[in-house]
């Protein structure tokens, strides 16, 4: 029994990943979906196929976006989708950063675990042991030097707000 041709093979998973997101699990179901929509094996598809492919996906682009759509990715205007194309395309639904709204009630929901009481402000001795247990092994003085940065006005508490500024800011290194 002769073996499979593997169909990931020839597949820059790491080059598709920088440019779109996407991890490979789903790089490999996208070359899956992919494979079925290039009935002809061609291995690239048609931008008059596109429409019917994300209607398929479950995805409903009005002409408009379509048209956006396609400018972008196929870029040389030839008309072809090639894999590494379809998965650019595809990442744009797949791959959604969470809105303003979306973040904020999830870090209302970690900052109440940490405000117990419910007194509207985190201690800086319960940010201390939080910050210890994620960033271990810190030293005395790195984890006094990150309270400090952290406690700019020295109230020794943290509110929802300085939380958000925290935990929505990118890291220094």
């Amino acid at each position: 029994m002769a073996a499979k041709p593997d169909i990931y093979a020839g597949i820059d998973f790491e080059e598709i990943n920088e440019a779109t997101g996407l991890e490979t699990d789903e790089i490999k179901c996208l070359k899956t979906c992919f494979d079925l929509f290039d009935s002809k094996k061609q291995d690239f598809l048609s931008a008059d196929d596109l429409d019917e492919i994300l209607r398929a996906m479950g995805f409903r682009p009005s002409k408009e976006e379509l048209m956006d759509i396609l400018a972008e990715i196929d870029e040389d205007g030839s008309g072809e989708i090639e894999f590494a194309e379809f998965c650019q395309l595809c990442a744009k639904f797949l791959v959604e950063d969470p809105d303003i709204e979306t973040m904020k009630r999830e870090l209302k929901d970690a900052f109440r675990i940490y405000d117990k009481a419910g007194e509207g402000f985190i201690t800086m001795d319960t940010l201390r042991g939080l910050i210890s247990e994620l960033l271990s092994p810190l030293t005395k003085e790195e984890l006094d030097g990150i309270i400090e940065e952290l406690d700019e006005d020295g109230s020794g508490t943290m509110d929802f707000d300085e939380f958000c500024e925290m935990m929505m800011s990118a890291p220094a290194n």
